[in-house]
């Protein structure tokens, strides 16, 4: 009886002491993460040190720590024989970071992953694990991969929850690699669809008695079902797992990569493992997922290593410079991951970096964390986790962009049907390369489209719904893949202004032959590929009767098609009559798109305008908006494939729209008042000098 009570007082007192620090209703609410993530090896652990690490932790500003807790291997002592005890961590360690993190209000979510097992738990219960189509295990070292419908998993997992909370008070739950493994990421080497028996059992249950697939091909019907009962079985999991923390503790915040049963939406800016690099990962990360999911709080991880096979080797600093500074911007918190303790770092290049900008953040946290977007153009995303050619059509259309100075959001594709009132107060959504879309998605575009939204839609984007295509653009398709390599546009100079010493356009790439017979205009038409030879004898490029862009009118919009790879040449090779041509339909169509905000900013200056109210305890559930930031973000070191120190850049002015006078405007890093001027609903600012990162707040 006395020991039972002793560990119902241990239980109360850790969830006391968790709900101590803050007495928010949800703590995670508030939206102003500073993270520092300790990715421990196992032999870090012995030399682990809660004094050195808090005190690293406070001279960086931040106020979360991400540590290791259990899955892999258990960093306190656990009690359950199936999880892996690291043998250099010391029994009371995890306690003491657990507890002066408290002590100095830093708030600590602890990290599991139940990717994989220990050998010695493997070869105890192989029934647990990943099994290939050939018979192969996916192994690291001495770890196993998992099946996620076996019992590990299934049962094993929350017990560890379970028992991590209740030995000590945790603030969080970051769940590392959830969900179905199929390739080893830190040998880049895929293995295909797991057929576990306890995989073939729940799958045969789900489907009414199909077979695994062998293989991953989406035209295939078992493997669309496969991944339909992926997906359930994962959010099933996670709904588990959300009412066991829950139950445990409320104020108990989870973390992951997916969005159901989850406070806390986590993703990562990696490094780019091809040229062309991408300067904007933060931007696009946090851009899509708070879209997308705007309950949610995002964070948006900046990842020291440069790849899993080079983890001690830190990016360039000015690359974590612009990561950071882009998740603030976009309404992340700042977010970091690196390999160990502070301390002993093999690559410290970046802690100037990081100890500048989480302490800008800590002094004008109240500006940072509660935004409302602007932005009258929507750019819909091919996904959470961007590659592949979709993903140059999708960044390439962002980079015309974001150069332009437009300010645009961006959506992920799957979850347009559930913003159908949001989707419809954008002038403009672009759709690049989105071949396939749910039913009410598609009515989403419909209603947006019915209520004035244009539409904007690349290369093979909805070929998989031909009445769509026929009823929003008027087109159908002849030939949806075309090379089109030697082929000619030729640009109409009432539309095209920006081409006035410019009469045919090269092309490379897909140019789809489409038959716009339907649209009420035709642009850009295609010249046949012409004679290839030496000089002598080139020409002959004569008109093919099709067209690389229709438009129709529907009673309040209009639906452009161009069936090209637009944003993928751009994005692969930059030629700037590639970008010319979308600026030139979005001036056509919607022309106040490029005068929200007016500028003479260098391309590689980021231009991010945000509504903002202040981020202040008193103002946690307030809505109405209290003025602009203005966040400028210098990207002028960045040369395509490297990062060198910015440049600084001096004498920027802005025009920009807005519909009040502003009380006052003031630069938070120069610390000095903005001169500005106010006339016709148009702001005027000056801004004599930017180094690396400036925010220039407007108020009412």
């Amino acid at each position: 009886m006395k020991k039972t009570v002793l560990i119902l007082l241990a239980v109360l007192g850790n969830v006391i002491s968790a709900l101590a620090i803050d007495n928010d209703e949800l703590w995670w609410k508030r939206n102003n993460l500073r993270v520092i993530q300790t990715n421990l090896p196992d032999y870090e652990a012995a030399t682990l040190n809660a004094d050195s690490l808090v005190a690293d932790l406070k001279a960086y500003s931040a106020n979360t720590l991400i540590i290791n807790a259990g899955g892999i291997m258990a960093f306190y002592p656990t009690k359950l024989d199936f999880h892996y005890q690291n043998p250099h961590a010391r029994p009371n360690v995890m306690k003491e970071v657990v507890s002066k993190c408290h002590e100095n209000n830093i708030r600590v979510i602890v990290r599991v992953d139940f990717s994989r097992i220990h050998e010695s738990i493997y070869k105890k219960n192989p029934d647990w694990c990943y099994i290939s189509p050939k018979g192969e295990r996916i192994i690291n070292t001495d770890m196993y991969v998992v099946s996620i419908n076996a019992p590990y998993v299934q049962e094993k997992a929350f017990r560890i929850i379970e028992e991590i909370i209740d030995f000590f008070p945790v603030d969080g739950i970051f769940l590392n690699m959830p969900g179905y493994q199929t390739r080893n990421p830190y040998e880049d080497k895929y293995h295909g669809v797991d057929q576990n028996e306890y995989d073939q059992k729940a799958f045969a249950v789900y489907s009414n008695g199909l077979k695994l697939p062998l293989e991953e091909n989406s035209a295939d019907p078992v493997f669309r079902k496969y991944s339909e009962f992926k997906k359930h079985s994962v959010e099933e999991w996670s709904q588990k797992l959300h009412k066991i923390v829950k139950a445990k503790n409320p104020q108990t915040a989870i973390c992951t990569y997916m969005d159901k049963y989850v406070d806390i939406i986590r993703h990562e800016s990696q490094s780019n493992p091809s040229v062309p690099y991408w300067p904007y990962t933060a931007s696009e990360n946090v851009g899509n997922a708070s879209n997308s999911y705007p309950e949610h709080i995002i964070s948006n991880a900046h990842i020291q290593q440069i790849s899993f096979q080079s983890r001690y080797n830190a990016v360039e600093p000015v690359e974590a410079q612009i990561r950071l500074y882009e998740n603030i911007a976009n309404g992340s918190g700042l977010d970091l991951s690196m390999m160990g303790d502070m301390r002993g770092y093999e690559d410290e290049r970046n802690y100037p970096v990081f100890k500048k900008i989480y302490g800008h953040h800590k002094k004008f946290e109240q500006y940072y964390g509660k935004y409302k977007s602007v932005a009258k153009v929507v750019v819909v995303a091919p996904g959470s986790w961007i590659h592949g050619e979709a993903g140059q059509e999708f960044r390439g259309i962002q980079l015309m962009l974001r150069e332009a100075h437009i300010n645009f959001d961006i959506i992920e594709f799957t979850q347009l049907g559930n913003q159908v009132e949001r989707l419809k107060k954008y002038k403009t959504i672009i759709i690049p390369e989105i071949v396939s879309l749910d039913s009410s998605s598609l009515k989403a575009l419909q209603y947006a489209l019915d209520h004035g939204s244009h539409v904007i839609a690349t290369n093979r984007s909805l070929a998989a719904h031909p009445e769509t295509l026929a009823s929003m653009f008027g087109a159908s398709i002849d030939q949806k893949d075309n090379d089109g390599a030697g082929n000619y546009l030729i640009p109409d100079k009432t539309v095209f202004k920006r081409f006035e010493k410019q009469k045919m356009l090269f092309w490379k790439y897909n140019l789809g032959l489409y038959n716009l017979s339907g649209t009420d205009q035709t642009f850009l038409p295609i010249m046949s590929k012409g004679r290839p030879g030496p000089p002598e004898i080139i020409g002959g490029h004569e008109a093919t009767g099709y067209y690389a862009m229709g438009i129709k009118n529907h009673p309040k919009s209009k639906a452009v098609l161009l069936p090209v790879n637009l944003g993928r040449l751009y994005y692969m090779h930059g030629y700037q009559q590639d970008k010319n041509i979308l600026l030139d339909v979005l001036d056509y169509i919607m022309p106040e798109a490029a005068q929200q905000v007016v500028t003479n900013a260098p391309a590689r200056v980021e231009v991010i305008l945000k509504e903002f109210a202040r981020n202040t305890k008193e103002n946690q559930n307030k809505t109405e908006m209290e003025g602009l930031i203005l966040h400028l973000i210098n990207l002028t070191g960045f040369s395509g494939i490297t990062y060198f120190d910015n440049l600084p850049v001096h004498d920027l002015k802005f025009e920009i729209q807005s519909g009040f006078k502003p009380s006052k405007v003031f630069a938070m890093n120069s610390k000095k008042p903005v001169k500005f001027e106010w006339t016709n609903n148009i702001l005027k600012l000056h801004l004599g000098t930017l180094e690396d990162y400036e925010g220039i707040v407007i108020m009412h």
